[in-house]
Formats: structure tokens, C-alpha cells, sequence
């Protein structure tokens, strides 16, 4: 851009063409406040604006994320007369979206009398972005035509969310419309995939971009090992990203790989895969040191913990409070329960909830529920409303038979208003995820799930006699 610009002041009467050229350029560099002051040279030079410039100059605003810069930009735009161009109210509706505004967004959108399909698209992510998926959804619902472009948003909207089957749902009906997937829907679906651990769904999605020849970009990559990890599936994981040029890889798909091999166990494989990373010259993040820790502590291997936590600093990073909760859990895990605590008095920072709890836990395992007691209470102070908290420390006190301590903490938990959230799980059966909760009914094939359930638990129960007599019998014929 500096070339470009250095060859622009060589023009002996730049047009606004010339002008809107070099605004635009700079709105999309890694300077966009350059766009800023070659707009203010433009209008010192006397050159008058056009409905190009103020789009840019809204990119501009948008990257730099200056909520006062984009409101004079708009001011601009009204003094010129151009709040009625339908190209700039769209950039300026985008505009709003980047400063998380979405009633500014609203009163722009509902003013245009000429609304297109790119309008309705603007309104649609200024909602996703500001995360109000019902009010992206009423958008979605109203759209008089849809593209690719509506379609990736709702679907985004819904992950965003954590509504992951809704995502779905949305790309089965965009499929069903004909509508073909890009890169960028790809990416959200695979993500809504990943969290639910839908593998038959994920392996669907892999086939739906292998037969609609989608680029496999390294984001798409990225994203199918992220999956692939995630529901569990190495191998396919591994075939992936060894599928990819490794001189073209970046350090997200080898942490997708390595976090992925940690989660499930693959201690080692994960440090071999870091040390593999480092030779191919890719620079770990704050994210990868996180999988490392994550891994070492999965793995009981505390030395090798402490060399990669202090390896944070060394590399020019700054620890993080997740880097420090992993480093606790290596050490409570292993039942290094005194240097853990030393670890957590001497640290630069205030314990967070992620870094008692896995002291906690470490208390729990080894049996110290003395500094269990201790630790607890301090969860208590620190997240008064969450559950785990008063149901953890109750039962500690039940373990040591101190019942009236294990009352008091359930009262003090009700009196609160704390209710303890049922855990649920997720079963996918034919490429379709079921949610189950204890002793649920809402589920619409619940009456044949229950009979099912009945008929198992009869047949174990007749095993189970069947057993007991033979075991009766056997027992007889060899002591009798």
C-alpha cells in the first residue's frame, strides 16, 4: 500500500476514482487509520466525496472499532446527502454491527424504503455478531429471498449460541432448498458437529464437501480435524492434517491435532506431534501451550509440566489464568497437593474458580480433605451460585461423617435459591443426536425407550438368577 501510495502522489490531478482507490486500499491494510487522513487530505484538496468514499471510510471505522469515528462518518454522510444511497446505508448498518449496536443498526435498516438482499444480509449479521439469535432469526424468517451468504449467518448464529442441533437443523433446510454450502457454512457446521460430538453428522459433512468439490482451504482443514478430534475419530483426524502441505499449515491445525490427541489420552503422541510442530518452524501460541499442559497433566507428567509452563515466558508469552489452572491440575492430580498449594499462593494473580476446583478435585482423589474443607470454602465465596460448589463441600463433610456440616451446606444451597442442574448426555443414532436427562419423559419416543429399558433390565435380572443358581450348584459339586 505504501508503494501504491508513494506512486498515487506522483499524480499530477488525482480523480476521486484515484482518491477512493487508495481510501479503500488502506481500509482493508493493517493501517486502516491511513484511510482516515488520506480522506482528510482529499477534503483539504477540495475533492468531493462520492457514494464510494463513505463505504471505505465505514471499513475503516469498522477495523478500528472507533464507535465515535463511525458516528461522524455517518454525520458525514448525512451533511453530503448521501443517507439516502442504499449502498452506503448497508455499509453503514455493517458498520454498527462491528461496535456490537443493534438498535442503531435497526433504526438505519428500518429507514430504507429500498431494501436488497445485501441490506437484509447486514441487519442478519449485526444480530449473529451482537449474539441475539431470536431477533436474527425473526430477520431470517422475514428475508424475501435467501443466498448462501443468510444461510452461513443463522447457521453461525446458532453455534455462536451453543445451539448446535438448531445449526443443524438450518443447513438440513438450506440443503433441502437447493441452496449449495460454501466455505465458510462448512466451517460453522463442522463446529456445531465438533461440540455436539455427532461423528455420523461430522462424516456426512466431510462427504457433502468432498462431492460438492469445496476448496479445502486450510481454515476447512482445520476445522475437519477439529471434528474429527473432538468426536473421538484420531485416526481420521491424523488423515486430515497429514493430508495437508506442511510447509502451508499454521499453528490453529496443529492445535487441533495436539489438543486432540491430549483429550483423549494420547499423552505422548501429543508431545511428539509439539516437537513436530517446532521443527516445522511453526510458532507456538498461548493455545498450544494449553494443550501441552492440558496433556502433561492428563498424563501425571509433572516435570514435564513445570518445563513447558516455564517454557511460556521463555518464548515471549505471558502465562495466562488457564495456564495456571492447568499447571495446578498437573500437580493435584499427581498428589502434589502441598507444592500446589504453594504454586497457588505465590502466583501473580488472584485464583480463579478453574484453578481451586482442580486443587479441589486433586484434595478429593488423594484423600487430604482437610485442605478440601479448606479449598471448598473458598469456592463457596467465590461462585455463591453455582451448584457443584455446595454439592462438593456437602460431600466432603458426608465422607468424614460430619452430617450436620453436609445439611448445612444443602440448606444454605436451597435458602440461596441454588438448584443443582441435572447432567444429560447426548446419543447419536443414525446420524441423529438424542439429549437424555435422568429419569426424562420428554422425549418423544420416551414410552419406547422405557419398555426397551424394562425388557434389558428383566433379561440381566433372569441372567442374573440364572447365575446365582449355577453359582450354587458349581459350589456344592466342589465343597459338599
Amino acid at each position: 500500500m505504501d508503494y501504491a501510495y508513494a506512486i498515487f502522489l506522483q499524480l499530477p490531478n488525482p480523480t476521486i476514482f484515484n482518491w477512493n482507490t487508495i481510501i479503500r486500499g488502506y481500509s482493508k491494510s493493517k493501517n486502516p487509520n491511513k484511510s482516515i487522513s488520506v480522506f482528510v487530505d482529499m477534503l483539504r484538496m477540495g475533492i468531493t466525496p462520492d457514494h464510494l468514499t463513505y463505504p471505505f471510510l465505514a471499513k475503516a471505522a469498522s477495523h478500528l472499532q472507533e464507535v465515535r469515528l463511525g458516528l461522524s462518518v455517518h454525520g458525514r454522510v448525512i451533511r453530503d446527502g448521501f443517507d439516502v444511497d442504499r449502498f452506503v446505508k448497508n455499509s453503514l448498518i455493517h458498520l454498527s454491527s462491528s461496535f456490537k449496536d443493534p438498535g442503531y443498526a435497526r433504526k438505519l435498516f428500518d429507514e430504507m424504503p429500498n431494501k436488497n438482499l445485501v441490506s437484509w444480509n447486514s441487519m442478519l449479521d449485526c444480530y449473529v455478531k451482537c449474539k441475539k439469535v431470536l431477533m436474527a432469526r425473526e430477520v431470517f424468517d422475514s428475508m424475501p429471498e435467501r443466498d448462501v451468504v443468510s444461510w452461513s449467518s443463522m447457521i453461525d448464529g446458532y453455534v455462536k449460541g451453543s445451539e448446535y442441533s438448531e445449526a443443524l437443523a438450518i443447513f438440513q433446510k438450506m440443503h433441502g432448498s437447493g441452496i449449495n454450502a460454501n466455505e465458510v457454512t462448512m466451517v460453522s457446521v463442522l463446529g456445531a458437529c465438533a461440540h455436539l460430538g455427532a461423528l455420523d453428522q461430522g462424516i456426512m459433512m466431510h462427504h457433502y464437501i468432498i462431492n460438492k468439490k469445496i476448496a479445502l482451504t486450510l481454515v476447512l482443514r482445520t476445522s475437519l480435524v477439529d471434528m474429527y478430534a473432538k468426536c473421538g475419530a484420531i485416526e481420521e483426524a491424523l488423515s486430515v492434517f497429514h493430508g495437508a502441505i506442511m510447509k502451508q499449515t499454521d499453528v490453529l491445525i496443529w492445535n487441533a491435532m495436539i489438543g486432540g490427541l491430549a483429550t483423549h489420552g494420547f499423552v505422548h503422541e501429543s508431545l511428539d506431534m509439539f516437537k513436530e510442530m517446532l521443527k516445522n518452524k511453526i510458532t507456538p501460541d498461548e493455545i498450544t501451550y494449553l494443550c501441552i499442559l492440558s496433556a502433561c497433566a492428563h498424563g501425571g507428567l509433572v516435570n514435564e509440566a513445570w518445563y513447558y509452563f516455564k517454557s511460556i515466558t521463555q518464548n515471549g508469552l505471558n502465562p495466562k489464568t488457564e495456564h495456571y489452572a492447568c499447571m495446578m491440575d498437573a500437580l493435584a492430580r499427581a498428589g502434589k497437593l502441598k507444592e500446589a498449594y504453594t504454586f497457588l499462593s505465590q502466583m501473580p494473580m488472584e485464583p480463579t474458580a478453574s484453578m481451586l476446583g482442580a486443587l479441589f478435585n486433586g484434595c478429593i482423589n488423594h484423600r487430604n480433605l482437610d485442605l478440601a474443607e479448606v479449598v471448598g470454602k473458598k469456592l463457596v465465596e467465590l461462585e455463591p451460585d453455582h451448584d457443584g460448589r455446595y454439592v462438593g463441600l456437602s460431600n466432603v463433610y458426608a465422607v468424614i461423617k460430619r452430617w450436620d456440616e453436609a445439611r448445612t451446606m444443602r440448606e444454605v444451597m436451597e435458602k440461596r435459591g441454588v438448584k443443582k442442574s441435572p447432567g444429560w448426555s447426548f446419543v447419536e443414532i443414525l446420524g441423529s443426536p438424542h439429549r437424555f436427562i435422568a429419569h426424562d419423559k420428554t422425549h418423544p419416543q420416551s414410552e419406547q425407550i422405557y419398555s426397551m429399558l424394562s425388557f434389558v433390565v428383566k433379561q440381566l435380572s433372569d441372567i442374573d438368577s440364572v447365575m446365582f443358581h449355577a453359582c450354587i450348584y458349581v459350589n456344592r459339586i466342589l465343597f459338599d
